[in-house]
């Protein structure tokens, strides 16, 4: 069966003046499409096996090309967005036809020149369209190991569940609600640690290093602060939790690390409404 939207390998079946067409069996009795002549290598003859892209041409016909796709049909890919219209966004990639993000399928108003993360499907009209609901088509097979540093898209943040990560563009991830992420959006790029691999694969992620390594950049940071603020600071572990991750991005037990390691260090002093710099 010829599949729209997937990449397979198809025989040469018959040749004409303006390309060869291609069937899954190597007779002309299968269903067949074709590969327009700019795309057939040279010396293609019948019988000849080509891996090709299936997709609609503008009068909506199943036609073949060599070209790489960024995607294809259960798969994600970030595109950018070319124009927007009545029906959705217009999305470009490697064919000349645009991609159709219909605004059902957005989890966001996106704007012309902006990348957006999308997986590729089928529609009910048999048509190639793209979502923004990307969690589904997000594979859980990933390399990475625990404490690897890798690069993702941030496609949807949930104020339950946390912040959702498509790891470079097509691997699973979440930064648990328990992590300081203050400033983040959905579709920022982002750097992070894997904390931990479930069992099903997907990631947790961590923006933060280490805790040994991160209780002292937490402690030059707190430097910073004091700096900046006349060498007193109005926050000590008698502070409400959420008004240290507001002020500092640090959990409460992140902030009485650094605190602690400065103070060992003999750098501030502990008062009652707060730490001074020595």
């Amino acid at each position: 069966m010829i599949e729209l939207g997937k990449r397979q390998e198809l025989l040469i079946v018959k040749k004409v003046d303006f390309g060869v067409y291609l069937s899954e069996r190597d007779d002309e009795a299968g269903e067949r499409v074709l590969l327009p002549g700019k795309e057939t290598p040279e010396d293609a003859q019948i019988g000849d096996p080509l891996t090709v892209f299936i997709y609609r041409d503008s009068r909506d016909r199943l036609i073949a090309t060599t070209r790489q796709t960024e995607l294809c049909v259960g798969e994600t890919a970030a595109l950018k967005v070319k124009e927007t219209g009545k029906i959705g966004a217009f999305l470009g990639w490697a064919l000349e036809k645009d991609l159709l993000l219909p605004f059902k399928e957005q989890t966001r108003p996106v704007k012309v020149g902006e990348e957006c993360l999308v997986g590729l499907y089928v529609d009910k009209s048999g048509r190639l369209c793209t979502t923004m609901k990307v969690y589904p088509y997000l594979r859980t097979d990933s390399p990475y190991q625990k404490d690897d540093k890798v690069e993702g898209r941030v496609y949807e943040i949930n104020q339950r569940f946390g912040i959702f990560v498509a790891v470079d563009d097509k691997y699973s991830a979440r930064i648990p609600l328990n992590e300081p992420a203050a400033g983040i959006h959905a579709g920022d790029r982002i750097s992070a640690r894997v904390s931990d691999v479930l069992e099903d694969g997907k990631l947790n992620l961590s923006l933060r290093e280490k805790a040994w390594i991160q209780t002292g950049m937490d402690a030059r940071r707190l430097m910073e602060m004091l700096d900046k603020e006349g060498g007193h600071l109005h926050l000590n572990d008698k502070s409400d939790p959420e008004l240290i991750r507001v002020r500092t991005g640090m959990s409460k037990n992140e902030f009485k690390r650094a605190v602690g390691n400065l103070y060992r260090q003999r750098l501030i002093v502990i008062e009652a409404d707060g730490i001074r710099k020595v």
